[in-house]
């Protein structure tokens, strides 16, 4: 999808900056090099990621080695990677923090304690963007709400279902509980529609596939209003069979 439609995005909205969620690139559970890279390679400009960040061990030198790619800054510190970085166009500086939620999900700290940390990594930079990966919503609007007039835009990941409440908050903040997923909207989640039913009516374990029906590339457009504050927040919703405009 982001091979199809990325060029033409690029030459439509000119973004400064494009930073994918890639945790589900690699067959629809984690990622590895091989995915990171061609990412990257499309012009990618900062991979975040979430639960299924070390599901492949041959990400994790990758995560110490290439400074693009950040997993949630409040794991472990003795887990691989690192949760910000900091990347530059046109003299432009975006500071890029991953977190996660700690409801249903395992992470050393709580992401609106561990937040002002990261923060601190990312203090000088010209814009701030956090994507907040989390499993339930009220983690998600909390951080937004927290950090609204200290960073440039809070999104949320990981549902796989993008939410209605994309707004710019009081403070300048752009703000969104889930900027969906990139994937097939004809599965369940991403998934082939076939086995999550069957797994639901038989309690039965299944190996899921990604399904390959109805994809479409889901995010958002976020528009500064100066160092730091959002002028503007919109869904980007594309199926690949829509043209681009």
């Amino acid at each position: 999808m982001l091979r199809e439609l990325l060029p033409g995005l690029r030459e439509e909205l000119a973004p400064d900056f494009v930073v994918v969620n890639g945790e589900n690139a690699a067959g629809g559970i984690g990622i590895t090099p091989k995915e990171a890279d061609e990412l990257l390679k499309l012009g990618v400009d900062a991979i975040t990621l979430g639960n299924h960040t070390f599901r492949h061990r041959e990400i994790w030198p990758y995560l110490a080695d290439e400074r693009r790619i950040v997993r949630p800054y409040n794991y472990l510190p003795t887990q691989p990677g690192r949760g910000t970085t900091i990347v530059e166009a046109g003299g432009t500086t975006l500071g890029v923090v991953n977190l996660s939620g700690i409801v249903h999900l395992q992470a050393g700290s709580p992401p609106l304690v561990a937040v002002d940390a990261a923060l601190r990594e990312v203090a000088h930079c010209d814009q701030i963007l956090v994507d907040m990966h989390a499993e339930v919503t009220s983690e998600k609007v909390a951080l937004g709400w927290y950090l609204d007039g200290k960073v440039t835009a809070v999104v949320g990941t990981h549902t796989h279902v993008p939410t209605a409440d994309f707004r710019v908050l009081p403070g300048g903040t752009a703000y969104i509980t889930d900027v969906g997923m990139t994937g097939a909207r004809g599965g369940v989640i991403g998934m082939k529609k076939e086995q999550s039913i069957a797994v639901m009516r038989t309690h039965m374990p299944m190996r899921y596939e990604p399904s390959e029906v109805d994809p479409w590339l889901m995010g958002v457009f976020v528009e500064s209003a100066g160092p730091r504050k959002a002028a503007a927040i919109r869904q980007i919703l594309r199926s690949a069979a829509a043209p681009s405009a």
